[in-house]
């Protein structure tokens, strides 16, 4: 007979003398990639490498901390980086629309703005000072004086050549006009007409070449005005250039090696002279205040307080958080905006760096994806909206010189979204090529544990906890077997034992402790489940009611007790599901009723499958299977997946052909193959706990068990409460290698080996079962013969049934 496991197979112990620190503060911090050597070298590769589409998409599961391994990684990495310039906006004087870039050495770009800041305040002193000073205004007054003499000499030149030929030139209202003249004196128009005619035509002769030389001078007014207005420009120019000469020139020797700065203070230079108006005018088209604050930059980045390369984590990957956006304002019901209303994107402050982003965060935002792709394939990065970007909108507005970009995003995600990508984004593996891979487990062995006791004091310090003593340690040790379901694994998801620790931390603080140690770290654990049983209470308590009959004595033909478990979100418990099975005559047939009600799932189908073709090979591999049979899980409302309940289902269906009791003290987990091999399942634990707890409810724990795949012994990590009633021998638990096993253990009789004629021993339940299915195969030759069936239809019939098997 099979033995139990022993209270040392269940569960794998941490040995606290196998510790060196009495508390895990003396221990030094660990790097948290440790034991994610293929995920490490993946990230050192990417990072290095500066070809282009050599991004990095880093896989693992939500509970790895993947932000806080990443960013602690990059950070590290990018202090021995360079850092990158500074970016800022400057107005574009020949085009506003289109604003232009300023790359700046890293930290000049808050000095330049404060130097620019600086110049527009000395010139908005020294420009009005300038104009309001006593030689602007005394070489003003000469300009307009002279310009208003040249003007009245000719007109003066006409008055005298006419006073010469006695004619007066008179000054109205509407113009000049001319009239004789006798003694200095207008004549009048008696005395005009009483002048001999040929006096009367000379003087009108004079008068038109009079007028013809008035006129020519008039018309040389406008010439003149010009020419004032020349000569008052370039006075402007010369007091301008006094004014702002000094100042500006300082500043061109200080950026004398950044081109873009010398073209933005010439062109400051130029549009001071261009704008003098604004200066002198009472109304100018454009004032002061607006004319300086185009010279002004606007810095997006200011990378000064970097210390090295940027890392950047965008938590709302948005279209406008990663390229930026153009802000407006509103001016009399319009809405406005120039190049200071531009702001810096995820992309601006990581550029020359590194941009983190959640690829599930990133594929949610309408429009994000495909801007991140569109960018990274340009090399550049354009702020635009999203409107602009698929042309949706033809308003005027703003288009920011794009800005090269040099970084490397980091994606993190799990590996469902990699491999979807993957398949159906052509673009994926072109821009993300490094993918890094991070553990879900870590092997436990001697030389890992001390290293995990480290990592353990590492997340520790990170969260400014209490220390650990060696007791505390080894129960997060088993604890993270626990959680990774295996005695040779650790889990790798640093989330669940950076909430673990917190929690324990919290019950050392309810004890006043001064250290965490192992009864912390159980009453932490002990409360994590009992927060989250509350369905789990219920569903037992249905069961420990009878409201879902589960029998946990006695013996039952047909029934057998298979193990399930339910996973609600992080939490999963174990319960046992009642499965039966019926046998009578007929064509080979077992029907799964889940499925045929279309509860059951393809992988159980499939398990169904393999037992009948099990059967139909063990117990009539040369002559039909004359068997009608049905499996069902009873009183199952909710579906049945997997194949873990196979072996269940074997033994409960040849319980029914055999019609020998199977043991109720007993429940069974476990996958089968076609030859009757028992194969490895998962949430043994959880199975495991689960009956124990109906049974313990019902006060039944003595002689009662578990049978479970020899392969899962290793996954043991059974709670306190099920080892205490193991080592006392009242709980027991059996690891089984093939179905015959399960058999004997179930049926409490020999399941038989076949001898070399091919006979079972008398008396075993195999040669129950064979000589069961041989009288169902009698009773369906009879009933075949009965109605009417010749022996060569017999035949026929018999062989439509192999066929139909092998099929």
């Amino acid at each position: 007979m099979l033995k139990p496991l022993d209270v040392t197979q269940v569960y794998r112990h941490c040995p606290e003398e196998a510790f060196e620190f009495e508390i895990s503060s003396e221990l030094a911090s660990l790097d948290l990639l440790s034991g994610h050597d293929r995920a490490r070298e993946a990230l050192d590769f990417g990072t290095a490498m500066r070809s282009d589409g050599f991004n990095l998409y880093v896989l693992g599961n939500p509970g790895h901390g993947k932000h806080q391994l990443v960013g602690r990684f990059l950070t590290e990495r990018s202090r021995d980086e360079p850092t990158p310039p500074d970016v800022a906006y400057r107005y574009n004087f020949d085009d506003p629309s289109l604003p232009l870039h300023l790359l700046l050495p890293t930290g000049m770009g808050r000095v330049l703005r404060a130097d620019i800041e600086q110049l527009t305040q000395e010139l908005s002193r020294s420009i009005p000072a300038v104009f309001e000073g006593d030689e602007y205004q005394n070489r003003l007054h000469e300009l307009k004086q002279a310009m208003n003499e040249r003007q009245r000499d000719a007109i003066e030149a006409v008055r005298r050549e006419a006073r010469e030929h006695d004619i007066l030139l008179l000054s109205t209202p509407n113009g000049f006009t001319f009239a004789p003249a006798s003694d200095d004196k207008m004549m009048s128009p008696e005395e005009f007409e009483a002048l001999p005619q040929d006096d009367r035509e000379r003087i009108e002769g004079t008068v038109k070449v009079l007028q013809k030389k008035l006129s020519r001078a008039i018309r040389q007014m406008p010439k003149l005005a010009k020419q004032l207005h020349e000569q008052m420009v370039a006075l402007n120019e010369e007091m301008l250039q006094t004014a702002i000469g000094a100042p500006l020139e300082e500043l061109e020797q200080r950026y004398t090696d950044h081109e873009g700065v010398r073209a933005h203070l010439t062109s400051i230079r130029e549009a001071i002279i261009a704008h003098a108006d604004s200066f002198i005018a009472d109304e100018p088209d454009i004032p002061p205040e607006a004319l300086f604050s185009r010279f002004q930059i606007n810095l997006i980045v200011d990378n000064r307080s970097c210390e090295g390369a940027p890392v950047v984590y965008l938590d709302l990957p948005t279209h406008q958080h990663l390229v930026g956006r153009i802000e407006h304002h509103v001016h009399n019901g319009t809405l406005l905006t120039d190049f200071s209303l531009i702001r810096a994107g995820g992309l601006h402050r990581a550029n020359g760096g590194y941009l983190v982003l959640d690829v599930r965060a990133l594929l949610m935002q309408p429009g994000a994806w495909e801007t991140l792709k569109r960018e990274l394939r340009a090399g550049e990065i354009r702020t635009e909206s999203l409107e602009q970007a698929y042309g949706l909108i033809s308003t005027t507005t703003l288009e920011p010189e794009p800005i090269p970009l040099d970084l490397k995003v980091v994606l993190l995600g799990e590996r469902l979204f990699y491999y979807l990508l993957c398949e159906h984004d052509p673009d994926f593996l072109e821009l993300f090529k490094v993918q890094a891979d991070l553990e879900d487990e870590l092997e436990r062995n001697d030389a890992n544990q001390p290293l995990f006791a480290r990592m353990i004091a590492t997340l520790v310090r990170d969260s400014a906890l209490r220390p650990l003593d060696r007791s505390g340690v080894a129960a997060v040790i088993e604890r993270a077997s626990r959680l990774a379901d295996d005695q040779s694994k650790l889990t790798a998801r640093h989330r669940e034992l950076s909430d673990l620790l917190e929690e324990a931390d919290h019950w050392a603080d309810q004890a006043a402790a001064t250290v965490i140690g192992r009864a912390h770290v159980e009453k932490a654990v002990e409360q994590q489940l009992w927060r989250a049983s509350r369905l789990r209470e219920r569903s037992h308590e249905m069961i420990t009611r009878g409201t879902v009959a589960i029998r946990t004595e006695g013996f039952q033909v047909g029934q057998v007790n298979g193990l399930s478990v339910l996973s609600l979100g992080h939490y999963a418990f174990g319960q046992p599901s009642r499965i039966t099975a019926t046998a009578r005559p007929g064509a080979g047939q077992v029907v799964d009723i889940e499925r045929e009600a279309r509860m059951g799932g393809r992988i159980h189908s499939k398990a169904v499958m393999i037992l009948s073709r099990y059967l139909a090979s063990r117990f009539a591999p040369d002559s039909p299977l004359s068997l009608s049979a049905s499996l069902a899980f009873e009183q199952s409302y909710g579906g049945v997946e997997g194949d873990s309940a196979s072996v269940a289902e074997a033994c409960a269906l040849i319980s029914a052909i055999a019609r020998v009791g199977i043991d109720q003290r007993l429940a069974v987990t476990g996958s089968i193959d076609q030859y009757g091999m028992v194969q490895a399942v998962g949430g043994v634990n959880e199975k495991i706990e689960g009956f124990f707890d109906i049974c313990r409810a019902r006060g039944e724990v003595k002689d009662h068990g578990v049978l479970l795949p020899a392969t899962n012994v290793a996954h043991l990590m059974l709670k306190s409460d099920v080892r205490d009633a193991i080592a006392a021998g009242d709980f027991k638990v059996y690891a089984i290698h093939e179905l015959d096993e399960a058999l004997a253990l179930l049926t409490g009789m020999t399941p038989g080996e076949r001898d070399a004629d091919g006979q079972y021993p008398e008396g075993s339940v195999n040669a129950l079962v064979a000589e069961r299915l041989e009288a169902f195969h009698k009773v369906a030759r009879h009933n075949r013969g009965h109605n009417g069936k010749t022996s060569d239809e017999e035949n026929d019939r018999d062989q439509e049934v192999r066929d139909d098997d092998e099929a």
